[in-house]
């Protein structure tokens, strides 16, 4: 999608305001809304953050101004971006996990909040949950934090006997990530299940990784919880169907975009509170001052579109633990 469509998506906000325009508000301070991911695929988590933001008595144009900036997928452009921001003297800047750790090693002084569905302690970008200290803090809502339950759940979905298959981006490796495949690893083999883990880090990889799941007859998929998968959901998801497999997910964004089932936190729900956070800091306080929130409402989400084209019965008690039940 052009930055043009993202524009008219993002509702007529700041960010297609013209320069003459930005000149006359002196006074407006502006965010920095910076992602390594397509901004194109986040227009329900900046319309959450607007909220936030809203909550906090900051509306986008009337009193706060927001830079949009991705990477577009290209990790490395994130340093040059927050360099950007920075020399535009931005009053903070607003980041997912890659995002916010490119701030962080250039910028002490600018205030950063980050959204991560990481654990910020063990990827380095604050030094504890309650006392975050520097110029840092956020929302971590703690995405890796379900894969036991989610793999469990998984294997109720499943019809007959067989490896499961996990797709993981190697690009996007972090403790934390580290960590869930770990985990998963861990609770496959505690349940005597065989799993094959599959890399990939381009869209011609994921393709790959799917012809692979289909020579090496995998009955089920497990997606690895980071930025790569979610910024493309409708096209992982479409796969897992075309390819039989029953597949879950960290984010309900997947599930609605026609994956099988998710189960885990709501991503809209901590970019809200990351723009409360954003407001707060406009307003004076300090990222040193405000602990780290946390998402810990698990929502279970199911399909039944998707499990009747896959020719799976969902069983009466898995509906009955969905906290939503897409027909």
């Amino acid at each position: 999608m052009k930055r043009r469509d993202f524009i008219i998506l993002l509702g007529g906000g700041a960010a297609a305001w013209p320069l003459a325009a930005r000149a006359q508000q002196p006074t407006m301070p502006v965010i920095g809304f910076l992602r390594d991911a397509p901004l194109a695929d986040a227009t329900h988590l900046v319309a959450s953050f607007r909220q936030g933001l809203k909550e906090a008595g900051f509306i986008e144009g009337q009193n706060v101004l927001i830079e949009y900036r991705s990477a577009e997928d290209q990790a490395h452009r994130l340093p040059a971006l927050v360099a950007d921001l920075i020399r535009q003297q931005v009053a903070l800047i607003v980041g997912n996990t890659p995002s916010a750790l490119a701030a962080k090693a250039a910028t002490t002084t600018v205030p950063i909040v980050f959204v991560t569905g990481n654990d910020p302690v063990i990827n380095g970008l604050i030094a504890s949950l309650s006392r975050p200290g520097g110029n840092t803090t956020g929302v971590s809502f703690l995405s890796s934090a379900s894969v036991t339950k989610r793999l469990e759940l998984l294997r109720q979905f499943v019809p007959k006997p067989g490896a499961i298959a996990m797709l993981v981006d190697p690009s996007s490796n972090t403790p934390d990530t580290e960590r869930e495949l770990r985990d998963v690893q861990a609770a496959a083999h505690a349940s005597g299940q065989e799993l094959m883990v599959v890399e990939a880090s381009s869209d011609r990889d994921i393709e790959a990784a799917f012809a692979t799941f289909a020579q090496r007859a995998a009955v089920a998929l497990f997606i690895a919880s980071q930025p790569f998968f979610n910024s493309r959901r409708e096209r992982v998801a479409a796969l897992a169907v075309r390819h039989a497999l029953p597949a879950a997910y960290s984010l309900r964004e997947f599930t609605t975009a026609g994956g099988l089932m998710s189960y885990g936190t709501s991503i809209t729900g901590a970019y809200q509170l990351g723009g409360i956070y954003a407001g707060r800091i406009l307003k004076g306080e300090r990222p040193a001052d405000l602990p780290v929130q946390q998402s810990t409402k698990f929502e279970f989400v199911i399909n039944l579109r998707t499990a009747k084209a896959l020719g799976i019965d969902v069983p009466d008690r898995l509906l009955a633990l969905a906290d939503e039940v897409i027909e």
